[in-house]
C-alpha cells in the first residue's frame, strides 16, 4: 500500500517555519514526508533536515520520496519526545525550526492491517511503532470496567463512556474482542439509537480514546514540547498541529509558561521572582484551516496550528 498523507495547514506551517536555506529542521512526525517535502525544497545543500518517526513504514516512504533533494537528511525511528538524544546522537546543539503534526497519517487510518480505522475491518492494533507490544486488543480485554470508562471519557471525551465500557466488558465475557468490527458493534449497541443519530461516527470518539492510550500520545506531549523550545536556536520557529482540545490545552499550557513565566503572586505590582520568557508566541490564537482546505480534505476540520519563536 502506497504511504500517502495529506498535509494539512501546509503553506500556513511553511510559513511559520520561516526557513532558513542553510538552518536545520526537524520533522518530528516525518509521516509520508509531506511537510518534510516543503522544507527541503527551501533548503540548499548546506541545510538539514531530521525527520523522526515511530513507523518504519513512514520513514522508508518519505526516505524514497526525498531522496532528490540535495539538502543533508536524517531519518530517526523514535519517539519524538526523546529529541534531546535525537540530537545527541547526530552531535547536534541546536535547530532552527521544528514542526510537530500529531495527527495520525492518512496510511495508517487507510491501511486496514493497522487497526486505526473503524470503518474497516481489522485486528485490534493500532500501534504507532510496530516494536511496541502493547496494542489496542490489551487494552479493550484486559482494563477494568472503570480503567475503560477513565479513558473513553478523559480521551475520547465521550458521554457514553460508562455504557460503552460495561458493554465491552460483558461482551468479553463469552469470547475476546478481537477485531475493530466487533468493537464497532459493541459501541452501536452501548450508545442509544437517538444518541447515534447525530454528529460524527458512533466510534470515533471510543477509538480515538484507546489510539491515545495505546500510544500515550498524551503522556509525554507537555515534555515534549518543553524539549524542542529549549533545543531551539534564538529567532527558532516551533510549529505544531493538534487535532483536538487535550491536545491544544497541552500545547498552550507550555506556550502560555514558556512565554510569562513569572511565579510571583498575582497582587505583586512587579515581578520579583526574575524569571524571563524565553518563547513568544507568534499567534495568540491557533490557526485554522480555510474552508477550501477542508473540503478537499475533511480530515483537516479539527486541526489547529501554533506557532512559537525562541527568543
Amino acid at each position: 500500500m502506497e504511504f500517502r498523507h495529506t498535509s494539512v495547514l501546509f503553506e500556513e506551517c511553511m510559513e511559520g517555519l520561516k526557513i532558513r536555506p542553510c538552518g536545520t529542521y526537524v520533522d518530528g512526525t516525518l509521516g509520508g514526508g509531506g511537510h518534510s517535502e516543503g522544507i527541503c525544497k527551501r533548503l540548499g545543500k548546506e541545510g538539514i533536515l531530521i525527520g523522526i518517526d515511530r513507523d518504519r513504514d513512514a520513514l522508508e516512504a518519505a526516505e524514497e520520496r526525498l531522496e532528490s533533494y540535495p539538502c543533508k537528511k536524517f531519518f530517526v525511528q523514535s519517539n519524538y519526545s526523546d529529541i534531546k538524544d535525537v540530537l545527541k546522537e547526530l552531535d547536534i546543539d541546536s535547530i532552527d525550526g521544528a514542526l510537530l503534526d500529531l495527527g495520525v497519517s492518512s496510511f495508517q487510518l487507510d491501511n486496514p492491517q493497522r487497526g486505526f480505522s473503524y470503518m474497516q475491518e481489522a485486528p485490534l492494533d493500532m500501534r504507532m511503532s510496530q516494536d511496541d507490544d502493547f496494542t489496542a486488543y490489551d487494552v479493550v480485554n484486559t482494563y477494568s470496567a472503570d480503567e475503560l470508562k477513565n479513558i473513553i471519557f478523559k480521551y475520547g471525551e465521550e458521554r457514553w463512556a460508562s455504557r460503552i465500557a460495561d458493554f465491552i466488558v460483558k461482551a468479553r465475557k463469552d469470547k475476546p474482542i478481537e477485531t475493530t468490527g466487533q468493537l464497532v458493534d459493541i459501541i452501536k449497541a452501548a450508545i442509544p439509537a437517538s444518541a447515534r443519530r447525530e454528529g460524527p461516527h458512533p466510534a470515533k470518539r471510543t477509538f480515538q480514546a484507546i489510539r491515545i492510550e495505546v500510544n500515550d500520545e498524551l503522556g509525554q506531549l507537555g515534555k515534549a514540547v518543553d524539549r524542542f523550545c529549549d533545543i531551539l536556536a534564538p529567532g527558532g520557529r516551533l510549529c505544531i498541529i493538534t487535532f483536538h482540545s487535550l491536545e491544544d490545552r497541552i500545547v498552550k499550557d507550555v506556550i502560555n509558561r514558556r512565554t510569562n513565566p513569572c511565579t510571583c503572586p498575582k497582587e505583586f505590582p512587579v515581578c520579583v521572582c526574575g524569571k524571563i520568557g524565553d518563547i513568544k508566541k507568534k499567534n495568540n490564537k491557533p490557526i485554522a484551516p480555510s474552508a477550501e482546505e477542508v473540503e478537499k480534505n475533511p480530515r483537516a476540520r479539527s486541526a489547529k496550528l501554533r506557532v512559537a519563536e525562541k527568543i
